[in-house]
């Protein structure tokens, strides 16, 4: 296990098993207009830049989350939450919850079936772009 701070959070993070999942992860399936405009960013590295600095830090792919919500949109855009799932464990620091960037432990599957253990997620909260040509 090798030791990373993650903002209000201290991880101890598996990166070779986490690493060798997101190698066979076909990353997030879901088809909607949100999902895709998501991964369209993700694949395109345009999602803020401490998000990628984080993710490229740990080996991960952007376009590889293992959630992604459409929580609303307004006039600033699209609020997103997601989250990419690492082997390992992590101490809350300052016991409190950040706007933009939290760990938890998610137990759904959905998009991380078969994921070591022990296991959580890096979850974070975005504002971002509509960027596909079709309609939202």
């Amino acid at each position: 296990m090798e030791k990373y701070d993650l903002g209000n959070y201290s991880a101890e993070i598996d990166r070779k098993r986490t690493l060798d999942w997101y190698a066979e992860s076909i990353g997030w399936g879901c088809e909607c207009g949100h999902c895709r405009n998501f991964l369209k960013l993700a694949e395109n590295k345009q999602l803020p830049r401490d998000i990628i600095d984080i993710l490229d830090m740990l080996g991960i792919p952007p376009e590889k989350a293992t959630y992604v919500c459409e929580l609303f949109t307004d006039e600033s855009g699209i609020h997103y939450q997601f989250s990419y799932r690492l082997c390992g464990t992590f101490v809350d620091k300052e016991n409190v919850c950040p706007e933009d960037v939290r760990c938890c432990h998610d137990p759904y599957p959905y998009g991380a079936p078969n994921f070591p253990e022990p296991h959580f997620d890096l979850e974070f909260y975005s504002t971002l772009p509509w960027v596909l040509d079709d309609k939202k």
